[in-house]
């Protein structure tokens, strides 16, 4: 199963191989067009994978501010998602 992740008319990530973490795909880094992130300064902590770090998404013109997350140094229980992006704040995230 293919899986691509867009926003604003703009295909950004796509992979066959996300990690499904809390309803979330998360993409290999090199799935991902770094082109379309844009580093942020907003940072979150889980209880049990650790701390986020967040980009915005840039496509189609517009920014959409803090769509994006990977966590660079997740706690061992989320091991297996270190540097992978997850999206959300309308960004669509489609099986294909």
């Amino acid at each position: 199963m293919t899986v691509t992740a867009r926003w604003n008319g703009e295909e950004i990530a796509r992979s066959d191989e996300t990690l499904v973490v809390e309803g979330n795909h998360y993409f290999p880094p090199a799935s991902v067009a770094r082109s379309a992130l844009v580093p942020s300064e907003k940072t979150t902590v889980c209880s049990w994978k650790g701390v986020a770090q967040y980009h915005s998404v840039n496509a189609g013109g517009d920014i959409n501010t803090d769509a994006a997350w990977y966590y660079p140094h997740p706690k061992d229980a989320a091991a297996k998602i270190k540097n992978h992006i997850a999206f959300g704040n309308g960004v669509e995230v489609i099986e294909e």
